[in-house]
């Protein structure tokens, strides 16, 4: 733990010298070519205070060739480069504030293009700030109320910081898919989620000094799950609260498959399949199917669709058209659960109380 606070400590000592905090996120793999362009754009070596030569075109095709790249047709030393907007108005050290669009994205920040594999991978080197104005507009309506903006924008900042954390070193700290935090670039900004994250700028949630793992979902269905039963990590501020969420109507569903469907997905005769095992919070653990094999939970979700079993909390009754699924909730339900921030906040609850709701035991720390 000591460890992981010096870390800690040493990446934030690094964001002041450099006047602020980055992420790296992965983007697109684009193939073997991407175009790259801004206004001001130029380039150089993937490295915070590189040195960068203008374009005077405002755009760039990167190539990969024979395992080397090239830009706009001349070679460029390494595997990496840098983009960057504005250097008109800007001082080298930090990522530009000017929007690039790279590939089928618009980011703010710069944009890396390197080898990876057999192709190339752009990475958006951002301001943190930046990266959650857009994440805040992925993965949470814009129409909330704005404490649970503001609370989603706290998880979202110490979910980012604490990946930054593990992967320390590495060439990307997350993806930008639902595996990690969603992230649409500047087409997902909003005035509110810029005011949502100004409002928090800097905070964090943290247990033992540490950011926590802030994981969060959009409905648990009434009560939230165990770290331990929804990740397989027993964290301490991941416990199970109730949720107004379980009174609304974004909490229910239902899904119905016909047995081709499963035969298929199961590789498995549906017949007589039926749930052997939940969690406390009734979430699914284990499905036997008719052959007396069994599922685990997680398997059974992946394997039918995350889109068509939105959560493992749901009963399976057999009909004449099929099997049909009835659930509650929406993702695997551990932390802070997005639609009832919103219901806590419609009862004039702020961020801050939410937060402590679905992650007791952390406390609250202003990092810069």
């Amino acid at each position: 733990m000591l460890q992981r606070v010096a870390l800690l400590l040493l990446l934030l000592a690094s964001s002041r010298a450099f006047a602020v905090e980055t992420m790296r996120i992965a983007m697109d793999d684009p193939g073997d070519e991407v175009r790259v362009s801004g206004r001001g754009l130029g380039f150089g070596p993937d490295a915070e205070d590189g040195s960068f030569v203008a374009i005077s075109a405002g755009q760039a095709t990167v190539r990969r060739r024979s395992g080397r790249l090239e830009v706009n047709g001349a070679p460029v030393v390494g595997d990496a480069v840098r983009f960057r907007g504005g250097l008109e108005s800007l001082d080298a050290g930090g990522p530009g504030n000017e929007p690039l669009k790279a590939g089928n994205s618009q980011v703010r920040g710069d944009v890396v293009v390197r080898v990876y594999r057999d192709s190339l991978q752009l990475i958006n080197v951002i301001p943190l700030e930046d990266y959650l104005a857009a994440v805040l507009g992925s993965e949470m309506p814009v129409s909330f109320p704005l404490e649970a903006l503001k609370a989603q924008a706290v998880a979202a900042r110490t979910y980012a910081l604490q990946k930054k954390l593990d992967s320390y070193g590495a060439a990307f700290h997350m993806g930008s898919s639902v595996l990690h935090q969603v992230y649409g670039g500047v087409n997902r900004e909003d005035a509110k989620t810029r005011a949502a994250v100004e409002a928090t700028r800097g905070e964090v949630l943290t247990y033992d000094l540490a950011p926590i793992e802030a994981y969060f979902h959009a409905t648990c269905g009434g009560r939230t799950e165990s770290g331990q039963d929804a990740l397989g990590r027993n964290l301490p501020y991941l416990k199970p609260v109730d949720c107004p969420c379980g009174k609304l109507p974004a909490s229910r569903w239902s899904a119905t498959l016909s047995e081709g469907e499963l035969r298929k997905a199961l590789k498995s005769s549906p017949d007589g399949m039926r749930v052997t095992a939940r969690t406390a919070t009734h979430r699914v653990t284990r499905v036997t199917l008719a052959d007396g094999s069994s599922v685990d939970g997680v398997q059974f979700r992946r394997k039918l669709g995350y889109m068509r079993l939105k959560s493992l909390d749901f009963d399976v009754e057999a009909t004449g058209k099929g099997y049909v699924f009835t659930g509650r909730g929406f993702g695997h339900g551990a932390g802070l659960c997005q639609w009832g921030a919103k219901a806590l906040a419609d009862k004039g609850k702020g961020y801050q109380e939410i937060l402590s709701h679905y992650y007791p035991g952390a406390e609250f720390q202003q990092l810069y």
